[in-house]
């Protein structure tokens, strides 16, 4: 069993509508997809493996090596609470490094490209959910203009030599809204929940990954799920993995559409998933990641 791997290319062709199908069938069966020919150059893609290959050697690298993380695993006991990764985050407005060659300007590059395909990315969702377009990104945009949250995690997994005994990083769902991951062509690791049975992600090179998170799950009014998923740590290779993340603003108020709880039956307040800021949704997230989601729902319902 292997998740869609879908060619975005044909949604601008005679093939729109088989396209806008398989998009729907991974975000109602699967909670991830691959799509290949999705307009992100090549040239350009093959630079931010470079770069972030080059940043993790001579800046991070070291580092970890010495770290506690690492020094704990020494004990010969299974670690808890704790991920066998390496991790920054990219925002506009964050200190980035600046000692590797071309990392700033490749890394803004990709992330502008990448946040124009998130949006489209929704735009077919919304066409597939008989939503308005732009409908999500609108509600994620707070009613503002451009205050949508855009993150990128650039994350390494190093060869691990004792993998059974830590993750490379903890099973959950994720928090926000559309999630898009470059990750390694040639290590594998990534891992999704699927009927009860974990299914690998296969590598494909200079596929982008996308799934659905929390909040696209809300606004579909559960026609679309977040799933859980996981990374393996593996004895060989270091497992490269670039996350963006396109959530909504702190200040957005999410809900499920209300054509879609109209065509549930269902009334506002008797839906499954409450109306809520997501900035309250995101506190309780970051007490409760690796915990299931439902009580994540219920408890930002009582706020």
């Amino acid at each position: 069993m292997a998740i869609p791997v879908i060619d975005f290319s044909k949604l601008d062709g005679e093939e729109r509508a088989a396209t806008l199908a398989q998009i729907a069938n991974g975000c109602e069966e699967w909670g991830f997809f691959q799509l290949v020919n999705h307009g992100i150059s090549e040239e350009l893609l093959e630079r931010v493996k470079k770069v972030s290959d080059e940043f993790f050697k001579n800046e991070r690298e070291e580092n970890f090596k010495k770290s506690t993380l690492v020094q704990s695993l020494n004990a010969d006991q299974k670690l808890e609470n704790v991920d066998w990764e390496d991790v920054i985050t990219l925002l506009d407005d964050n200190e980035w490094p600046s000692k590797t060659p071309g990392f700033k300007e490749t890394m803004e590059e990709y992330r502008a490209e990448l946040k124009k395909l998130a949006e489209r990315v929704m735009e077919a969702m919304d066409e597939n959910l008989g939503l308005p377009k732009g409908h999500m990104k609108k509600a994620f945009n707070g009613g503002g203009v451009d205050d949508a949250f855009f993150g990128t995690k650039v994350s390494h997994y190093p060869p691990c030599p004792q993998p059974e005994l830590v993750t490379g990083l903890r099973a959950h769902t994720d928090a926000g809204g559309v999630i898009l991951l470059f990750q390694d062509d040639q290590v594998g690791g990534l891992q999704i929940l699927k009927d009860g049975e974990w299914i690998d992600v296969q590598p494909l090179r200079n596929s982008i990954v996308i799934n659905t998170g929390d909040q696209i799950e809300v606004l579909s009014n559960g026609l679309y799920k977040s799933v859980w998923h996981r990374v393996l740590a593996t004895p060989t290779g270091n497992r490269r993995s670039i996350a963006s993340f396109y959530n909504p603003s702190l200040k957005a108020t999410i809900a499920p559409a209300p054509e879609l709880v109209e065509k549930a039956n269902q009334e506002v307040d008797q839906s499954t998933y409450p109306k809520f800021v997501f900035g309250d949704y995101l506190s309780i997230y970051a007490e409760q990641k690796f915990l299931p989601k439902e009580p994540r729902f219920q408890a930002v319902r009582a706020m």
